[in-house]
């Protein structure tokens, strides 16, 4: 099998094991999202486990990366190179923290619910996906 055959199916596997994570943990329910984001109010603390353990998977696959010389199925590592805290870094939080906290859905559940079915999950991808081709088409290239 050809080496980029095999990074498609390694893709397609954790892409596989994370949306069926996502489902199992919640993640996928705008409502159960919304009720654990709403700390001031009828806050819902489930979802905190699923961030705890999300935590303790990728501290585990930092020190896995650290011992290792290279990936298994790539040249070398694609890590930030970039620490700097800058405008367009904090006005992209605040935006994602706006459309996760108005919405209930982040990128990677809004995509998984989409196997769901439901109208909201599809207007929110969509208002996504027009929000990323406008970034491209409008702020990349630009220096801040």
């Amino acid at each position: 099998m050809k080496h980029t055959q095999l990074q498609v199916l390694a893709a397609l596997a954790a892409g596989t094991i994370f949306g069926f994570g996502l489902a199992l943990s919640g993640m996928l329910d705008p409502v159960r999202v919304q009720g654990f984001l709403n700390v001031f109010g009828a806050w819902d603390p489930s979802l905190a486990f699923v961030l705890g353990g999300a935590v303790a998977v990728t501290l585990g696959g930092v020190a896995w990366i650290r011992r290792m010389s290279r990936p298994l199925l790539a040249d070398g590592f694609h890590l930030p190179m970039n620490s700097r805290i800058d405008a367009p870094l904090v006005i992209g939080s605040a935006i994602f923290g706006l459309g996760w906290g108005l919405g209930g859905f982040c990128p990677g559940p809004a995509i998984a619910s989409l196997s769901l079915g439901l109208t909201p999950s599809l207007i929110f991808v969509a208002f996504m996906l027009a929000g990323m081709v406008a970034h491209d088409r409008f702020f990349v290239g630009r220096t801040s």
